[in-house]
């Protein structure tokens, strides 16, 4: 089974906000990576938790949630 590297998945999807992509994560810890790079990026992204994981939606123009 392959295991890749949480540090190196937030990375990805921190590029895909960057790009104004959407991106998904499942696993709490990633979530928690993500949301802390996003405040410490300054980006503007809605976070849509759910039961299954949590959505990242870039935003234009506004606050970040």
């Amino acid at each position: 089974m392959l295991i890749m590297n949480q540090r190196r998945i937030r990375d990805e999807k921190i590029n895909q906000l960057k790009v104004g992509q959407t991106a998904y994560a499942e696993s709490d810890e990633l979530i928690r990576l993500i949301k802390r790079d996003i405040e410490k990026n300054n980006l503007h992204v809605h976070c849509d938790e759910t039961a299954a994981g949590c959505w990242f939606i870039p935003l234009q123009g506004k606050l970040s949630s």
